[in-house]
């Protein structure tokens, strides 16, 4: 491949774990203070930092492979040391005598087409002791007998590279990988796909020229996102961020533009509460109706909340709530009122029953080991278990404990309110249909993404001058017919480009809906290019799947120049769409419907009590940095819960394909 190809194909990296700049003997040619300009820090950057390179420098620059190496070896020690299993989680360890014994087979370089769901898998990429894809793939191909029994224990002897990552829970349909197989047999593909979970499919392989890598050779990337229209619904005008938003265009003397872009949904919000909230209020006493009202209504900058009541508990379990709107104020109230020894007790029992798969005899002859008050403790807990087996141990602590001992009698009552509220708000959103005016505005926000932008503010440990951060969007569609699933409308965004940087599509997602959601203007996509650091809350996991990618440039010569023949995921269409709709769009659509997932994050976006989303306002970037927030910190982790993978979970410092 010629320097210009490999410098517009390959993922852009900052380094190499072995280097950036040089081969270990060049490195060691250099003087001490060509060395420092190698390695010394950039514009800005912290000490010992390697310098950013731009695309076309990093692909003239060679690894230090024995530097990589003995990385390798000594994070390999230090697994024995602490007493890991030597041998990685996807490896098999073959006997010398069953290695010598098998039958030597010729390998072949292919590349071979797979999609998969990633629900139940720590991503794609190799990893040590978890459940990964290209792990079960390759255990996969040694079970076929496509490698060798030689070989089992390594994937690096055959070549194995993948051509995009992608992070935990994130699904493809189609993705490209590398290597060195054992193809003689017609049934290849087949036995390989016996020894696959349905969540996993080899659709073929090619024949490719011995230098292919589909890590290398990949021109492009075509991702599908999948969000419920009712993303786009504006934040509820009690929220923390819906309060932010009213006050600042006010006193941005911007109320009349922004009311203009929800004319759409305007009062979207104070219909549900007048037709639906309001009657499950009524049928509450005043007591209860009055902490149920400061849950719904947080304190702050609220003209329209209630009184603060007279009752401190009720209040301070309004507080804590800040919206009934979310999962996470369910759970808070449930845990409000719990003894802690009470739930540690619960914990420890129902965790102990579980692992030890008591049956009803044994369960008894447990209870025999506690004192009276927490046997009874204990039984409330287990029969409210099995009414609703998915609930915490915490809730049904609170529970048992409320229906025994606790002080405040109205707290089962409360619990049913809170559920009913919460169902009657999911109940209303899932309702909402997009008008053609707001998906228009989807349309034209996803629109100034394309063509080559800095992407720095959509992703992590970027910074505005590194070249690395400049992508190309060749396009990013809506497509103007929503779907309807079980009663909730959604939206496929498709968006095509070069390369993608970790997490970028998720907050290139995010963004949008924040900016229409929000009633902002849109102008502030492009500013989110410049050199201020904001940050993009990235949209859930579950919508994002890689659709495909693409090899133009290696196909065009793959049959003129070579003799083999293209990659394409096209003769392979009719089976691929058939999973897509089992594996992956049938998780998505029921994992939302369970889980409530998308929901939760922008009720949890929404009340979100920081000036870190601010930007969205009349006030605009400046309203965050205002606020006092710290400009270099662009990714602010807003509830753990809602993460799909933790923050530090980056490849090649930083650098990876979307996740």
């Amino acid at each position: 491949m010629d320097q210009a190809s490999a410098s517009q194909t390959s993922e852009s990296r900052d380094s190499l774990p072995g280097g950036a700049g040089a081969g270990t003997e060049q490195f060691h040619s250099k003087s001490v203070s060509d060395r420092s300009k190698v390695r010394g820090r950039g514009r800005g950057g912290p000490p010992n930092k390697k310098r950013d390179m731009g695309r076309s420098e990093w692909s003239k620059t060679k690894p230090d492979k024995r530097r990589r190496n003995d990385d390798q070896q000594a994070a390999k020690r230090q697994r024995i040391d602490r007493g890991d299993a030597p041998l990685p989680a996807y490896a098999t360890q073959f006997s010398k005598d069953d290695i010598a014994a098998e039958e030597r087979r010729p390998k072949k370089k292919v590349a071979v087409l797979i999609g998969y769901s990633g629900t139940g898998y720590r991503g794609m990429q190799f990893a040590h002791d978890q459940k990964t894809v290209e792990g079960d793939l390759f255990k996969a191909f040694v079970a076929a007998g496509a490698i060798s029994k030689a070989n089992a224990d390594d994937p690096k002897k055959s070549s194995f590279v993948r051509c995009a990552r992608t992070d935990k829970g994130v699904h493809a349909a189609g993705n490209v990988i590398s290597l060195k197989l054992i193809v003689e047999d017609e049934d290849t593909v087949q036995k390989i796909n016996e020894h696959l979970s349905p969540q996993i499919r080899v659709w073929g392989y090619e024949r490719t020229i011995n230098s292919f890598s589909a890590y290398q050779l990949v021109d492009s990337r075509i991702y599908e996102y999948l969000i419920p229209t009712h993303s786009f619904l504006p934040p509820h005008p009690s929220s923390y961020l819906g309060q932010k938003i009213a006050e600042s265009a006010r006193e941005n003397d911007d109320e009349e533009r922004w009311r203009s872009r929800q004319d759409e949904v305007e009062g979207f919000w104070e219909k549900v509460d007048e037709e639906h909230i309001t009657q499950i209020l009524e049928g509450y006493d005043a007591d209860s109706r009055n902490v149920l009202e400061r849950a719904l209504y947080p304190k702050e900058g609220n003209a329209a909340a209630p009184a603060p009541s007279q009752n401190k508990e009720s209040n301070r379990i309004g507080e804590e709530l800040g919206s009934i709107r979310s999962h996470e104020a369910t759970e808070a109230f449930l845990n409000s009122g719990v003894n802690e020894n009470n739930r540690r007790e619960i914990e420890e029992f129902l965790d102990k029953i579980d692992k030890e798969n008591a049956s009803e005899t044994q369960v008894k002859l447990m209870l025999e080991d506690y004192d009276n008050d927490t046997r009874v403790l204990l039984e409330t807990a287990l029969l409210l278990r099995e009414q609703e087996p998915s609930r915490s141990a915490a809730s049904l602590a609170c529970e048992a404990q409320s229906s025994l001992t606790t002080k405040d009698k109205n707290l089962p009552t409360i619990a049913e309110g809170i559920k009913k509220l919460r169902a009657a708000y999911i109940a209303a959103k899932r309702s909402y249909r997009i008008s053609p005016a707001r998906l228009e505005r989807v349309r034209s926000c996803l629109a100034m993404y394309e063509g080559t932008r800095n992407f720095h503010n959509f992703t992590v440990e970027k910074k505005f001058r590194d070249p690395s951060a400049k992508r190309v969007i060749k396009s990013f569609i809506v497509n103007p017919k929503p779907i309807l699933i079980n009663g909730t409308e959604w939206l496929s965004l498709k968006v095509h480009g070069q390369s993608f940087m970790m997490h970028q599509i998720r907050k290139m997602v995010g963004m949008v809906a924040l900016v229409i959601r929000c009633g902002c203007d849109p102008k502030r996509i492009a500013e989110a290019y410049g050199e201020g650091s904001i940050s993009i809350p990235k949209a859930p996991s579950l919508g994002l799947l890689l659709e495909r990618p693409v090899f133009d440039s290696y196909n065009k010569r793959a049959k003129s120049e070579h003799g083999k023949e293209a990659i394409d995921f096209s003769k392979y269409e009719s089976e691929m769409e058939e999973f897509k709709q089992r594996e992956i769009y049938e998780r998505i659509y029921r994992d939302e419907e369970k889980n409530n997932v998308f929901g939760n994050f922008f009720n949890h976006v929404d009340n979100f009590a920081s000036e870190a989303f601010l930007f969205v306002t009349s006030g605009g970037i400046t309203a965050t940095k205002a606020a006092g927030r710290n400009s270099g910190d662009k990714d602010v982790s807003i509830d753990p819960a809602l993460e799909s993978e933790p923050e530090n979970e980056t490849v090649r410092n930083g650098e990876g394909e979307e996740g």
